[in-house]
């Protein structure tokens, strides 16, 4: 039984490990989408510059330009927000398997501590057995 408890623990390390990274490539996708909205209002203020210094040649590329920006805000905005999601429910999954390796590993403590008290018991019970034996050589 000892053995089964071991080996669970080991397959919920495990379990967690993926978990975390899992959560991880959510974070960093959601890292790197923030990384592009950011981009992308540098590169529209840029061109609102250009637009605002050559007014005849902007009238006729900027509104073009001005739409495009404002559809990818908003599909890089609805990635966000998806990705906030499956991070939410990746901490949950994680937060769950922690839990599960934390029982694992307790009832494996626990039963480590109740082995070495038992043990512990008999020992003392042979070195008793071995001081009335000595005691009743001395009597005699």
């Amino acid at each position: 039984m000892a053995r089964s408890l071991k080996t669970l623990i080991r397959l919920n390390e495990w379990t967690v490990d993926q978990k975390r990274r899992k959560l991880g490539g959510i974070l960093r996708l959601i890292n790197a989408l923030q990384n592009q909205a950011q981009l992308l209002e540098e590169e529209l203020i840029e061109e609102q510059a250009s637009a605002a210094n050559d007014p005849s040649e902007a009238g006729f590329l900027y509104g073009n330009y001005a739409n495009h920006v404002i559809e990818r805000r908003e599909r890089i905005a609805l990635s966000i927000q998806q990705s906030e999601q499956e991070a939410e429910v990746a901490r949950e999954e994680l937060n769950e398997a922690y839990r599960e390796l934390k029982k694992y590993e307790t009832a494996q403590k626990n039963r480590e501590v109740r082995e070495q008290k038992e043990l512990a018991v008999r020992e003392q019970m042979v070195l008793d057995e071995i001081g009335l034996q000595g005691y009743a050589r001395k009597k005699a």
